[in-house]
This record gives C-alpha cells, structure tokens and sequence, in this order.
C-alpha cells in the first residue's frame, strides 16, 4: 500500500510515487521532485538545446547520444539536490504556504539530518556525471553552484528570485557546447541568455499559484511585483528569449529546420501569454508545464537540423 496523505499539491494525481513507491522511500523521492518531473525536464533541456546546437555546428549527424545520457542522469540528480536544499532552506516558509506546508522537510516527515545526508548522496551522482566531462566543463559546472546556493534566499530579499533561478537553472546552455568544444562561443553565451529569459518567463508563471500565501508569509516574486501586469511580463521575457534564441540559431549559422523550430517555439511561447490569468492558478500550472513541449520542440528541430545538413538532403 502508499500513503497520499503527504502528496504536494502541483504534484500529478495518481502520480507513482504516492501509488506505488514503497511508503520508507515516499518521503525521499517527493523531497527530490521526482512526483513532479516537469523540474528535471526544464533543467535537461538547456543542456539537450546546446549539445544538439553544438553536434550542428560540429558536422556531427545528431547529438552525441552518450551526452545526452549523462545530461539527463545529472539534470534528474541535481534538480533532486537542489529541490532538498531548498527545502531545507526553505522549511520554515515552506510552513505558511498550503502549496507546500506538506513538503517533507517542512512537515517533518524527513528530518534536516536526514535531509542533508540525501541531498549530499544526490550531489554526489551529479559530481560523477560533471567528472566524465573534459576539464573546462567540470570548472564550468562547478560555476553554476554560485547561482544554486544563492538562489533560495533570493525570495527573501529580492522580488526578483526568478532571475537567480534563470542564471542556474540555464546554465546546461553553456555546457552542452562546452561539452562537445572543450570551451565557449557567441552561440552558447546566447542561448544561455534565451534560456534564463525564458525560465524567468515560465517560473513567474509558476508563482501565480501562489500570490495569496506569499503576502502572507513574506515571500518575493515577479508575479507578486507585476500582479495584474503579469501577463505582459512574462510576454516581454519570452520576447527577449525568442531575440537571443534566434541570435544563437544565427550565429551558428544553423539551416532551414532550426528556424522552423525556432518560429514554432515563439508561437508556443505566446499561446502562453495569451492563456495567462493571474485569478486562475491550476491553469498557470498547466501553462508552465506546457513548456516541457515547448522546449522538446526546439530540440527536435535542433536535431533534425543536424541531420539534414549532415546527410545533405
């Protein structure tokens, strides 16, 4: 049997972990997000973005298949890591918000002991997958720790926390290049710039969810700054990802298929905007895990792209 009576509230009903996990191990798989995998997804697919670019530019048929392993192995393990540390950084906020008084740390179900000990565990995994890289991407990915550890105490002191977030959650954009390159170029710098307009799009679409119980509780955040306004800041930070997305594409002199992509990612980014109600937070919800699809597109056609010119049909 499993337990429900500790489910997160954004999390899918049904979902396996609330169904089928063993209830010892429930607890731990919640406090990684792995009942809620739209995290790992928008974590991953920065990194897919820019090693797809690179495999592009590189002459290379399609991304290279071993990358795409070891980005999806550490994009799962430290959305976990990250996930526990925020957490256990978060807990006593966490306690004021009904979207997430029932996180285990903060309901108790998983101690800070406990917890730091996991997220250590997880950390781990990701610092095997960043040592199978070439050495200018493992000092890169030890970069992208600036922008984690400082982002859960962004909501405390800045009603721009989703800008922090940007600058980690995107950091994949420059090692997909970095990975395949062994350094940085325009392109990578670029699309890491699309990709933190666009989680600072996506996640202030997120925070809809929850206005009410950040007022109460003290809590910062660009839905709370712009409020009525919010759908036409979002639509600005998605038109300044599609401007940089469109540079990158440019300036690594992609084909016809990539720019396909590209028009159909923007068209997918303003049916967004236009569905955006800031009275309506189950609809945010299912609006900002629409970018999964979103961001599965312009890997397919980054792909593809490859492909083509690769094969020369």
């Amino acid at each position: 049997m499993a337990s429900t009576d500790q489910a997160i509230p954004d999390a899918k009903r049904g979902n396996w972990v609330d169904t089928k996990a063993p209830l010892w191990l429930q607890p731990y798989l919640r406090l990684a997000r792995i009942d809620r995998p739209i995290g790992w997804w928008l974590l991953v697919l920065p990194c897919w973005w820019s090693t797809a670019m690179a495999a592009d530019v590189a002459g290379s048929a399609y991304p290279d298949p071993l990358l795409m392993v070891l980005f999806l192995i550490g994009s799962v393990a430290m959305r976990g890591a990250g996930s526990t540390y925020n957490d256990i950084a978060d807990r006593k906020l966490d306690q004021k918000v009904e979207r997430t008084r029932n996180r285990p740390v903060a309901s108790g179900a998983v101690s800070v002991k406990a917890a730091l000990l996991f997220c250590g565990l997880q950390c781990l995994v990701g610092l095997g997958v960043l040592l199978s890289l070439n050495g200018f991407s493992i000092v890169l990915g030890f970069c992208s720790m600036l922008p984690v550890l400082a982002y859960p105490f962004m909501k405390r002191i800045t009603s721009w926390p989703q800008a922090v977030l940007g600058l980690a959650f995107s950091w994949g954009a420059l090692m997909g290049w970095a990975a395949v390159f062994g350094s940085l170029a325009a392109p990578a710098l670029c699309l890491y710039a699309a990709a933190i307009f666009w989680t600072m799009g996506y996640d202030t679409v997120y925070a809809i969810q929850d206005i009410e119980d950040d007022v109460l509780a003290g809590i910062r955040s660009t839905a709370l700054l712009f409020g009525k306004a919010t759908p036409i800041a979002v639509g600005g930070f998605y038109l300044v990802t599609i401007a940089f997305l469109g540079t990158a594409l440019f300036l690594a002199q992609l084909g016809v298929i990539a720019g396909l992509a590209w028009v159909i990612f923007a068209f997918h980014l303003a049916w967004q905007v236009k569905r955006i109600d800031i009275s309506d937070g189950k609809g945010a919800l299912a609006i900002f895990r629409s970018n999964r699809d979103a961001g599965l597109i312009l890997l397919v056609g980054l792909a593809l792209d490859a492909a083509v010119r690769h094969f020369g049909v």
